[in-house]
C-alpha cells in the first residue's frame, strides 16, 4: 500500500480544494492503475503492480516525488503492508518512508500509543505500563475487546497491522451497482450531482436489505466525446447519500483542463474562502453516465443520525460537515449520542459525522451507581463550587459505608446566596477508575432542591461539594 500525503505548492500555500489537487491524482494514475481517494490531496494505492514495472517500490516513489515536483506541488509518501501504517510512514517522514515487506509490525511496535488518535486510549494505555502499539498488539484481541471495549477493538486491530473494520466475508455476487443515464448530456455539474444523491439513496437500500454498509465507494462518470474517469472514495465513517454527492461534484470539478479554469483556482492558487465553485460547465459534450459501484462492504451496524440527535440531517448542514471533514479532518466535525455513563457529561459522546457504529458504551446496559430520572437539563462542562451544611452549620459529609453526617440543609452554589434545601435524594456513591491508583476516586452524588424552586445535581469528591448540573 502506497499513500501519498500532500505538500505544498511551490509558493508555499497549503490547497484544500479538490479541483486544485486534481493536477496530482492525474499524475499519480499515469503511474498507477486505481487510485483511491482518502481526502482531497491524500491518496492510497495498492503498490505490488506498479513497483514491479518500474524496478521497485524506491524507483516507483522516486518517479511520484519528480513528477509532483515539477507540476509545482510537494508531497509526502509511505510504503507499507496496510492503509494505516502506509499514512502512518507518510506522515512521519518529511520526504517518503518505506517499510520493507513484511516488517510492519516492527514499524508499528515501535510507535507510541498516541499515534492511534484515541484521546481516552491514549491517556489510559501509559498508565496501564502499554506505551507502544507493539505492546498493545500483545494483548489477546479477546482482553482487549472486553477491556477497552469498540475504540479497543478498532485501536487493537490496527496495532496489528489490520485494517479498522472487517470487510464482508462473502460479498455479495449479485451486481449492486446503479447508474443513471443523461440524455441529452448533462453540461452542467449540478444535475449530476442532485441524481447521484438519488442514486445513493437507492444503492443503500440495496445494500440495507442484504445487512451490508458501503465504506469504499467507485465513481464512475462518462461524457459525450467517450472520456471515462473513474475514481474510488473511502470515508472512515460510512458514505452516507450527502457523502456520495460531495465527492462526485469533487470529481466533477477536476474534470476541466487547466486551461479552462481561473488563474486563482490553478495550482498554486487558492479560491476565496467559503466561496462556492462556480457551475462553469464541463467538457467533452457534457456527462451522459454515472454510475456507483460498491468496491468496500462491511456488516450494517446502524444509521446516520443528526448532529443534534435529529432524526433528518438537512442537505445543508450535512453538505456543510463533509466539507469541513475534507479540510480538517474526518474527526473534526461530531454528533452526539446517547451513551452510558454514571455522570451526565458521560451519558453524551461525541462520535465523528457519517460514523454509525455503536457507541462504546451502550446506555442500555447496567450503571450501577447511576442518579435516576429525570435527566439533568444543563451539564456544566466546569462543575461548579458549592458548600452543602447541615442545621448547626456543619459540612456535610458521607462516610465509607454510605452513611451521612447529617441531612443537608443549606446550599450555596459558588458565589450565590446561601438557600434552604427543602427537598433531597441520595447518596448514590460510586467508585470510579479503581484499578487505576493515580486516578481513582470516590463519589457521592445528591439532587438538591432548594426554596427557590430550582434543582441541582450535587456531587461530594474528594471532600469537597460540586454542582455538575442543574434541572429545569
Amino acid at each position: 500500500m502506497l499513500c501519498c500525503w500532500p505538500g505544498e505548492t511551490k509558493d508555499g500555500a497549503a490547497e484544500p480544494s479538490a479541483r486544485a489537487f486534481e493536477p496530482v491524482l492525474a499524475l499519480l494514475e499515469q503511474f498507477c492503475p486505481q487510485v483511491e481517494v482518502l481526502r482531497p490531496g491524500a491518496y492510497a494505492v495498492a503498490a505490488r503492480g506498479p513497483a514491479r514495472y518500474f524496478g521497485g517500490e524506491q524507483e516507483l516513489v522516486g518517479k511520484l516525488a519528480e513528477a509532483a515536483g515539477q507540476a509545482g506541488f510537494g508531497c509526502r509518501v509511505g510504503v507499507a503492508d496496510g492503509l494505516f501504517a502506509a499514512e502512518l510512514a507518510a506522515s512521519s517522514s518529511p520526504d517518503h518512508q518505506i517499510v520493507p515487506a513484511g516488517a510492519t509490525l516492527e514499524f508499528l511496535a515501535r510507535q507510541p500509543v498516541s499515534v492511534l488518535g484515541l484521546p481516552e486510549l491514549t491517556v489510559l494505555l501509559p498508565k496501564l505500563g502499554i506505551r507502544t502499539l507493539g505492546e498493545f498488539a500483545a494483548l489477546p484481541a479477546g482482553q482487549a475487546a472486553s477491556r477497552f471495549g469498540a475504540e479497543g477493538v478498532v485501536a487493537h486491530r490496527l496495532a496489528c497491522g489490520l485494517d479498522p473494520r472487517p470487510l464482508a466475508p462473502q460479498p455479495p455476487r449479485l451486481d449492486l451497482s446503479v447508474q443513471q443515464a443523461f440524455d441529452p448530456p448533462r453540461e452542467q455539474a449540478e444535475p449530476v450531482v442532485f441524481a447521484a444523491k438519488a442514486l445513493a439513496e437507492q444503492l443503500h437500500a440495496r445494500l440495507l436489505t442484504r445487512g451490508l454498509a458501503c465504506v469504499r465507494l467507485q465513481v464512475r462518470v462518462c461524457n459525450a466525446d467517450g472520456q471515462q474517469v473513474s475514481r474510488l472514495w473511502r470515508h472512515d465513517g460510512l458514505l452516507s447519500a450527502l457523502a456520495v454527492a460531495e465527492r462526485v461534484r469533487w470529481q466533477l470539478d477536476g474534470w476541466r483542463p487547466d486551461s479552462e479554469r481561473p488563474d486563482s483556482e490553478r495550482a498554486g492558487g487558492e479560491r476565496a474562502r467559503g466561496a462556492e465553485p462556480p457551475d462553469e460547465g464541463i467538457s467533452g459534450g457534457g456527462i451522459t453516465l454515472l454510475q456507483l459501484v460498491p468496491d468496500q462492504l462491511v456488516r450494517a451496524t446502524g444509521r446516520q443520525l443528526g448532529l443534534w440527535g435529529d432524526a433528518v440531517i438537512s442537505d445543508q448542514l450535512a453538505r456543510a460537515a463533509i466539507r469541513v471533514q475534507a479540510m480538517l479532518g474526518h474527526q473534526a466535525v461530531t454528533f452526539p449520542v446517547l451513551a452510558g455513563g454514571r455522570s451526565p457529561a458521560d451519558q453524551v459522546l461525541l462520535v465523528p459525522f457519517g460514523d454509525a457504529d455503536l457507541p462504546e458504551r451502550p446506555a442500555d446496559r447496567p450503571w450501577p451507581g447511576r442518579i435516576p430520572a429525570p435527566t439533568p437539563a444543563s451539564v456544566y462542562q466546569v462543575p461548579r463550587p458549592a458548600v452543602v451544611t447541615d442545621q448547626g452549620g456543619d459540612a456535610v459529609s458521607v462516610t465509607g459505608r454510605a452513611q451521612l453526617s447529617a441531612p443537608p440543609a443549606r446550599l450555596a452554589v459558588a458565589d450565590g446566596p446561601d438557600r434552604a434545601v427543602v427537598s433531597w435524594a441520595g447518596p448514590w456513591p460510586v467508585t470510579e477508575l479503581w484499578w487505576d491508583p493515580a486516578r481513582t476516586r470516590r463519589q457521592a452524588r445528591f439532587q438538591l432542591i432548594t426554596d427557590d424552586g430550582r434543582a441541582w445535581l450535587a456531587v461530594l469528591t474528594g471532600g469537597r461539594w460540586l454542582i455538575e448540573a442543574s434541572y429545569d
